[in-house]
């Protein structure tokens, strides 16, 4: 079984910034990809950002140059630096993982953290 402990929502204000981190225990051998989604009040959840292991980063259009997804596969953990924050970015922001358990098989599994809500209001 493996746990994700979000933390670094929170209030700020327009053109601030905030960054968001979340860490992965339990059973893991490898993270194959780590992401970041966001769900406003009556909306769907969106991916917002995305890191494959060794793959393509992907943003939505609307956080691109503003946005930055990392990760450490040595701590397990994924981050998102969020700069110029807008209203709209107001949401519940999810990490997402898919994992590998073992070395012994190539099953995968899929895993949400708690979310976090991040507020930008003046």
């Amino acid at each position: 079984q493996v746990q994700l402990v979000e933390s670094g929502g929170g209030l700020v204000q327009p053109g601030g910034s905030l960054r968001l981190s979340c860490v992965a225990s339990g059973s893991i051998f490898r993270i194959n990809t780590m992401a970041w989604y966001r769900q406003a009040p009556g909306k769907q959840r969106e991916r917002v950002a995305m890191m494959p292991s060794g793959g393509t980063t992907y943003y939505v259009d609307s956080v691109k140059g503003r946005f930055t997804i990392s990760r450490d596969d040595a701590k397990n953990a994924v981050y998102l630096h969020m700069d110029s924050l807008k209203p709209e970015d107001t949401a519940v922001y999810y990490c997402y993982v898919i994992i590998r358990p073992s070395g012994d098989s190539a099953d995968t599994y899929q895993y949400w953290g708690q979310g976090t809500q991040v507020t930008v209001s003046s």
